[in-house]
């Protein structure tokens, strides 16, 4: 177990390689721009922790909103390289401090035609961090274990049925955690306590 009782990052590490992923990534549906977000775990006081940012208020699009590290990918890139690329240009973190140990499963968001790949990766050493870019005003590391306090998760829905479908909400000490970020988190969770089950195809 990792300190206070929660899980390490290790161990979420060993729910993710004992899951089985499909072998091709494929957007679910045409004209969807291939994106990639760092998911960095390190082991903290509390157990694994997860990074996360807060966009600037500047931004046109999602202006405030909790996210992980990332964006569209370049020309020629792997979802791999864009992660350990968009992680370095947003928040200053080095490509060699971090350990790829795999991926969660993509996630396609119809409002923004994105198909995001979430990249797994684990802390191999503590290097300084901060805003690198003004499109990012925050990074904080958060304790998994937190995530799952009575009150801090909830859901609801959105949309006429039968087209209606689950929004996820992670209600922090000072910032809520909802949309695909939020789909992500929840997404992780499930992997690390080896919970079954489909996730939403999208949102």
């Amino acid at each position: 177990m990792g300190a206070a009782g929660g899980l390490g990052a290790a161990e979420v590490v060993e729910a993710l390689h004992a899951r089985e992923l499909p072998a091709d990534v494929l957007p679910m549906f045409p004209g969807a721009r291939p994106s990639a977000v760092l998911v960095a775990l390190r082991d903290g006081p509390h157990g694994a922790e997860v990074l996360l940012t807060r966009r600037s208020m500047h931004l046109r699009n999602h202006k405030g909103e909790i996210s992980f590290p990332g964006g569209r990918l370049d020309e020629g890139e792997t979802y791999e390289e864009a992660a350990l690329r968009e992680a370095w240009e947003e928040v200053a973190m080095p490509a060699t401090s971090v350990e790829v140990v795999g991926r969660l499963l993509p996630l396609s968001t119809v409002v923004s035609l994105s198909y995001i790949v979430p990249v797994v990766g684990v802390m191999r050493d503590d290097p300084p961090l901060h805003p690198a870019t003004s499109e990012v005003d925050r990074l904080f590391w958060e304790p998994l274990a937190d995530l799952l306090v009575d009150g801090t998760y909830r859901e609801e829905r959105w949309g006429t049925p039968p087209l209606d479908r689950p929004i996820y909400f992670f209600e922090l000490d000072d910032e809520t955690v909802w949309g695909a970020t939020a789909r992500m988190l929840h997404q992780l969770l499930r992997v690390a306590h080896r919970i079954a089950g489909p996730e939403p195809e999208a949102i």
